[in-house]
């Protein structure tokens, strides 16, 4: 008797590890679809440079399992706000002021809202063409789509959806980044230092803080104390109000003779502003003489 119920009993541990293992088999061998993205919000970032023409930029999706996929896998993308609502509220609450926006319509274009994953491949993408100029370096923008399935395809639902961020950049300053400027030089002729952050704003001219303002991520406080260098293609910069601020450009400065130049040194690459100009502000007018110098990854 306690023979045969030992036996009973290794034969109920030998059909459950049967059913285990095929469970898991299946497990590993399930082509199961994901938007590719980053982080618990499904972001993915997309650089984009300012050049004045179109860019193209791709979403892509990727199917897991112990194998490649044995036949065609279709991935039909629609438009859906859901993922960034979540988003928003997450991160910023009530505060709208701060909400990430979507990307204007005019501003993007896919032709093709469906992703093939190929037989035998791991992953797919389609194309978006982006007209990112004129796009504030002071917002954070999404496209957000959401994967549906049109052929039996199995989609993991904790990546079934992508805010595709577009992020702009130029050759001197990028959105993607924090990365900040050392500047040394004179304010009303007295010795100075500091930090500035520089924002993209076409593919030749970026924003900065005038003189040593401080800086306040509100619109006002950006529209009344910023400037803007513009670089020609003699390096000359141009310096112009960003908004609401009066300034001068001051020439002949032999120091800071108003150039953008590209220097090197021991294997080592920096952009350098040298710039002079007056600006006015609650009443007061400061001359700035100042050097902008930051190491440029290689």
């Amino acid at each position: 008797m306690k023979r045969s119920y030992i036996l009973m009993l290794a034969a109920a541990a030998a059909l459950s590890s049967c059913k285990d293992n095929e469970v898991f088999e299946q497990e590993m061998y399930k082509n199961e679809v994901a938007l590719i993205s980053s982080n618990y919000y499904n972001t993915f970032e997309e650089i984009v440079p300012l050049t004045g023409a179109e860019v193209t930029g791709y979403i892509a999706a990727s199917a897991g399992g112990t194998h490649a996929p044995a036949k065609d896998m279709i991935i039909q993308l629609e438009e859906d706000d859901e993922q960034f609502n979540i988003y928003n509220r997450a991160l910023f609450d009530a505060d709208e002021r701060l909400y990430a926006k979507l990307l204007p319509k005019s501003r993007y274009k896919i032709e093709d809202y469906k992703i093939v994953i190929k037989a035998g491949e791991r992953t797919g993408r389609t194309m978006v063409k982006l007209d990112p100029d004129g796009l504030s370096p002071d917002s954070t923008y999404f496209i957000e789509l959401k994967a549906t399935d049109v052929s039996g395809v199995d989609i993991n639902p904790k990546k079934n959806s992508i805010l595709y961020q577009v992020l702009i950049k130029n050759d001197y300053a990028s959105q993607a980044d924090d990365a900040f400027y050392a500047m040394t030089g004179l304010v009303d002729e007295r010795i100075t230092a500091g930090n500035k952050k520089l924002f993209p704003l076409t593919s030749n001219s970026v924003r900065v803080i005038a003189g040593t303002e401080s800086f306040e991520s509100n619109v006002s406080h950006i529209n009344k104390t910023s400037i803007i260098l513009e670089v020609g293609a003699d390096n000359k910069v141009t310096i112009k109000p960003y908004k609401d601020i009066e300034v001068r450009q001051i020439d002949g400065d032999t120091r800071y003779p108003n150039i953008f130049r590209v220097e090197e040194s021991f294997g080592r690459k920096f952009n350098v502003f040298l710039i002079s100009y007056e600006y006015k502000l609650n009443g007061s007018t400061h001359i700035m003489q100042e050097e902008l110098r930051i190491q440029v990854n290689q």
